[in-house]
């Protein structure tokens, strides 16, 4: 009879919430080891990577306990009982700080949980740490990496690279090994984003799945809560769990969601919309090479391809408004008052003033123009199951410069790629971005993304992208 494979300080770390799981089931280790094990990698290597805003290992470590004993006594809760986890630092943790990233809420307190802690709770998973992130999610724009109250999120693969925002600790302490998954958020590629750049796996699920009771609010008609991870199958579990209905967040769709990829692993079936210049002509020219290798790995899953293009709409234009106007009215307070200047960025102290500007007619417009948006994508999904391109289509920012004082971008063009972040946000669509290579020792991504509560084909999807590459398997030496 074959042993079962046994985790070690070199594996653990990086371990599948399956693995965890039958660890945990076998004895092999305990829930509160596993819970001071990544308690202490927070302490030491959290601060390193400006990843780590509060660390809440007294009362994890009860929780722990707790979960110890349920095991023991075969109370089993599901794949993450006993597992702990980092949150996004504009969740409210009870009698803990919510700092929201920024100097002007570094004492806030709530003294309650956020929706999304008290379902992991019930699955006895407990929450060890909050993770930092950009000050405010962003709200108002940001002109560096530095915008956040614990300085700028460090790329675990080079630290002289940014992390991405505005969910950075979340993406930083997962690829790290820190956590074995993070909560974050997203209203326009805050999952996305430093997912990609960190080389882990992001799942933002469709507007309303899951419950943003207790979070910072900066868009109410366009933020979502969502899930960074090892793989796509582990977002999937964690999605499985803090789904769902909730009548305390008015955005809430009241709709549950049963993690079961198996239904859509008949690829031959699956109609997927791409443009072959997203790959080979678009991304930076070091990138080329490598996208090109996870457009061929993607064709030969077998699904039927697709050439195709967003609609010509103005995307970016679109969703800043909205942002810009919802961010006015939560911040006012803010804003006018002398703590604005609190704030680590002369760029997003400005934005948020001039936020103050727009009118209603710019609102509504702009609220009106995204109703074409999402009929324009509705009427594609009509034809095709899943849009696939590159996450982000050029390597990361240095950390210690202004975005500004970066190499300029390549412009955006017109097709699937050009604003597709923006789009799908828009449209409240749900997506994944999961690596599929590495550049110069960075990684890269391929995002995908679907219909209204497609999270399950999608995450097919990344389950068979992932069993046929090992990218993310591939993890930052961490010293």
């Amino acid at each position: 009879m074959a042993q079962k494979s046994k985790l070690d300080q070199g594996t653990l770390p990086f371990a599948s919430l399956a693995e965890l799981n039958a660890a945990l089931h076998d004895r092999q280790i305990s829930s509160l080891e596993l819970t001071e094990f990544f308690g202490k990698r927070l302490e030491k290597f959290g601060p390193q990577y400006n990843a780590l805003a509060c660390l809440m290992l007294k009362p994890a470590k009860r929780q722990a306990k707790d979960a110890d004993d349920e095991i023991k006594r075969e109370r089993f809760k599901g794949i993450l009982q006993g597992i702990p986890y980092g949150a996004k630092d504009l969740l409210a943790v009870a009698k803990f700080p919510t700092t929201w990233g920024a100097k002007p809420y570094a004492d806030q307190v709530f003294d309650y949980d956020a929706t999304v802690i008290k379902r992991l709770a019930s699955k006895s998973s407990m929450a060890l740490a909050k993770l930092s992130m950009v000050q405010l999610a962003g709200g108002g724009g940001y002109s560096s990496a530095s915008a956040s109250l614990q300085g700028p999120g460090l790329n675990p693969w080079n630290k002289m690279y940014w992390s991405g925002g505005s969910s950075s600790g979340s993406a930083t302490a997962v690829a790290a090994g820190l956590v074995p998954f993070a909560l974050g958020s997203e209203t326009s590629g805050s999952i996305l984003t430093p997912a990609c750049y960190c080389g882990v796996t992001g799942l933002r699920p469709t507007y309303g799945l899951v419950s943003r009771h207790g979070a910072m609010a900066l868009s109410w008609t366009l933020d979502k809560i969502g899930v960074l991870a090892h793989s796509a199958e582990d977002c999937g579990q964690v999605l499985h769990a803090i789904a769902g209905g909730d009548d305390d967040d008015p955005g809430s769709a009241h709709k549950s969601f049963y993690f079961a990829p198996g239904y859509y692993e008949r690829f031959a079936e699956t109609r997927i919309a791409y443009a072959e210049v997203h790959f080979a002509e678009w991304p930076d020219q070091a990138l080329r090479p490598a996208f090109a290798q996870a457009l061929a790995t993607v064709k030969s899953m077998g699904a039927q391809m697709v050439e195709g293009k967003l609609p010509d709409l103005p995307y970016g234009p679109v969703i800043s408004c909205i942002i810009d106007a919802e961010a006015a009215s939560i911040f006012e307070k803010l804003i006018r008052s002398p703590q604005i200047e609190e704030l680590g960025d002369q760029g997003q102290i400005d934005g948020l003033k001039a936020s103050l500007n727009y009118s209603a007619l710019d609102y509504l417009k702009a609220m009106r123009i995204r109703s074409q948006i999402r009929q324009s994508l509705a009427d594609m999904f009509a034809n095709v199951d899943l849009l696939v391109a590159p996450t982000k289509i050029d390597p990361p920012d240095r950390a210690d410069q202004p975005f500004d004082e970066a190499t300029p971008k390549r412009p955006d063009q017109k097709g699937i790629y050009a604003g597709l972040v923006q789009a799908s946000n828009l449209a409240g669509l749900p997506a994944l971005t999961i690596p599929c290579g590495f550049v110069n020792g960075l990684p890269i991504g391929l995002q995908i993304v679907g219909s209204p509560f497609s999270e399950n084909r999608i995450l097919a999807f990344g389950i068979e992208f992932q069993r046929r590459t090992d990218f993310h398997k591939q993890h930052p030496m961490v010293a």
